[in-house]
């Protein structure tokens, strides 16, 4: 009967429109009384209309009401029925509602319809709304929610729905634990230490060597291979590799348990190709991290990280390399550059020191033997050099030095730049300069940092020299000139002084080559009392001096010291307290710190038994192993003593757990 309401009112509304107008065409010609007869019809059939259509709209409202009804309830049985949690929050992210799979999983049969979401599930809200999906874990699953916002007139929900990604994240877990990954392990200086060990001596080492090897890859699922007498590859599976990563390479301590002939200790350089898509990739990577190792002098563990490197021991004393093959082929091929170049320009670090221009001077002297234009690039204002600097130009007929400024205007495609005693493109004199020049020599000895210059044509970095002056000694002897005759006395000078300062004349970091290369310089004409007096300073110098070092404080055999005043000379005189505080009895290593407008700087200093350059790197500086400074910007010298303290404790806690003595 519904169904036909439509048309029933069609035919009334026809009969009705008929009625109504020969009804208005009868009272139009007159025929009142003819009209009146169909006036009450007309009125019949409205009542009849108006009466048909209420009941009509009451039975749809009744049935739109029911349908809808039926869809509320069969959406809630739909919404259960779901093979995963799902759960409705208000505005004020309470339950109103969950499914019975939330119930279970989720709330482990709790009544949860009113409490907090955020009290009850833990999860990043801000991440959900921005990315609409967020992770959590909950009762050992881990489930990614994702969430669909319902607006009403008066109220708004959010419907939460939990997708159990579990499995995949277990199956993830097991791919990158079974993740392979390339170690290439190498016996530091081997020919060195074992060129005059005896036949039992090198075969015991070796029998060692390899009990060592076999420990380390006891409990793996891996395998190494022997490449050479001392290099070793390894392919181990990432869950083992963790937990070699975890122990701290443990390896590096026992190899120094063995002793070649009684006296070497062994140590090994082991760079780890982690995180590659391949294993030619990860081979690649492990050999970046060797370089690394090898150019921070050995006996460390390098793993390459997403914001830069990890290290891991570090702390033997390095052997000096007693051949010179590498310096001679290194030299031939910068003569060849040197001849091949219109004009040599030289540089340093920022505020160069003694070693650092010393080195460039001597350089730039056998440049100039060779015919070449050299310059040498200089900031006056910031130097720590400027007795040396004054002391060259008194004693040549040509202008050496020349501003950053001047030499960023000068310099050319066809031109050579050689920087001196860094390698840190971070440091040098001028990064304009560097960037400028099409051809670049690095001439180096401190341990590899990791924001390197990358693009050098020669990268002769040997951090077991004592200085950069000991280096470019040993180069120009390979120069095709006749230096005896030739070389001016003052640039002799300059490299021995460069050789004393890093050396602290002669007691540091000194090996048979250094005698070797300052005997040449003697020989040359270098006069050391000459030399002497370019570390000389004034009576003012020498008192600020002792007033560092007397504000010493003693923190786990370390003297830490404030400058708390200000000077022109605070960069000389405080590394210079900082070498006379190791004259301490019971001091293993010294640190100074001075202030320079914002900065706190921190020079750093040691007789080998702390490693200065660990504890400097872990304030953003580095060094050497006996040398080494940082910068703390932004700070004051009560936050950078206590953080220095701080990095101190720990340093010696962590020698202290492996076994190591300060």
């Amino acid at each position: 009967m519904k169904n036909k309401f439509p048309a029933v009112l069609l035919v009334l509304h026809l009969l009705l429109f008929t009625t109504a107008a020969v009804t208005a065409l009868l009272i139009s010609n007159g025929k009142d009384d003819l009209a009146a007869v169909f006036i009450v019809p007309v009125l019949i059939l409205i009542a009849v209309s108006i009466i048909i259509f209420l009941i009509f709209t009451r039975n749809t409202i009744r049935h739109v009401s029911k349908m809808n009804a039926h869809l509320e309830s069969s959406a809630a049985e739909f919404m259960n029925t779901l093979p995963a949690p799902v759960a409705v929050i208000d505005e004020q992210r309470r339950f109103v509602w969950y499914n019975q799979l939330f119930s279970e999983k989720i709330g482990l049969g709790q009544d949860v319809f009113g409490l907090d979401f955020e009290g009850f599930v833990k999860i990043d809200m801000d991440s959900l709304f921005r990315l609409n999906y967020a992770f959590c874990s909950i009762n050992g699953c881990i489930y990614k929610v994702t969430a669909e916002r319902f607006d009403k007139t008066d109220m708004a929900f959010l419907v939460l729905y939990f997708h159990d990604e579990s499995e995949y994240f277990a199956l993830k877990k097991r791919t990158d634990d079974s993740r392979p990954n390339v170690i290439i392990m190498t016996i530091d200086n081997y020919d060195e230490v074992m060129q005059n060990a005896k036949e039992s001596e090198k075969a015991q080492t070796s029998v060692e060597t390899e009990k060592l090897i076999e420990g380390f890859m006891s409990g793996t699922n891996g395998f190494i291979k022997k490449t050479s007498s001392n290099t070793f590859y390894a392919v181990i599976e990432n869950r083992h590799l963790e937990s070699i990563i975890n122990s701290k390479f443990k390896i590096l301590e026992a190899a120094r348990n063995i002793k070649i002939s009684g006296k070497y200790p062994l140590t090994f350089s082991i760079g780890v190709g982690q995180g590659a898509n391949s294993l030619a990739e990860s081979e690649k990577i492990a050999r970046q991290c060797l370089d690394m190792a090898l150019g921070r002098g050995g006996d460390q563990a390098v793993i390459k990280t997403d914001n830069g490197y990890r290290f891991f021991g570090g702390v033997a004393q390095g052997v000096e390399k007693r051949s010179r093959a590498k310096t001679r082929v290194i030299a031939n091929a910068l003569q060849d550059l040197i001849l091949s170049s219109d004009r040599v320009f030289l540089m340093g670090h920022r505020f160069g020191d003694l070693d650092s221009v010393g080195s460039a001077c001597g350089l730039a002297g056998a440049v100039r033997l060779l015919g070449k234009e050299a310059h040498i690039v200089v900031d006056r204002s910031k130097n720590l050099a400027a007795h040396l600097i004054d002391y060259i130009e008194d004693q040549t007929d040509k202008e050496f030095f020349i501003s950053p400024a001047a030499a960023e205007a000068m310099i050319n495609d066809r031109d050579l730049l050689v920087i001196c005693d860094t390698h840190n493109k971070d440091i040098i004199e001028s990064h304009f300069l560097y960037e400028k020049a099409k051809q670049t020599v690095v001439i180096d000895h401190h341990r590899k940092t990791v924001n390197f210059i990358d693009n050098a044509v020669i990268f002769h970095h040997e951090p077991f020299a004592s200085s950069a002056s000991e280096m470019v000694t040993e180069m120009i002897q390979y120069f095709s000139f006749n230096t005896d005759e030739n070389y001016q006395p003052c640039f002799a000078d300059a490299l021995l002084a460069g050789i004393m300062l890093d050396t602290k004349n002669f007691v540091m970091k000194t090996g048979s080559r250094t005698f070797e290369a300052a005997a040449y310089l003697k020989k040359l004409g270098a006069d050391t009392v000459a030399v002497k007096l370019l570390f000389s300073n004034s009576i003012d110098a020498y008192k600020r001096r002792s007033q560092i070092v007397s504000s010493a404080k003693i923190h786990n055999r370390c003297a830490v010291a404030a400058a708390d005043f200000k000077s022109d000379d605070i960069r000389i005189v405080a590394p210079q307290a900082a070498d006379e505080l190791l004259c301490i009895s019971g001091v293993d290593a010294s640190f100074v710190l001075f202030k320079t407008g914002s900065t706190v700087n921190i020079s750093a200093r040691s007789l080998g038994a702390v490693n200065v350059q660990v504890i400097m790197e872990q304030l953003g500086g580095g060094g050497h192993q006996s040398m080494a400074a940082a910068q703390l910007e932004g700070s004051t010298i009560e936050e950078a003593m206590r953080s220095l303290n701080s990095v101190i404790s720990e340093y010696t806690q962590n020698n202290i757990n492996t076994g190591k003595s300060n």
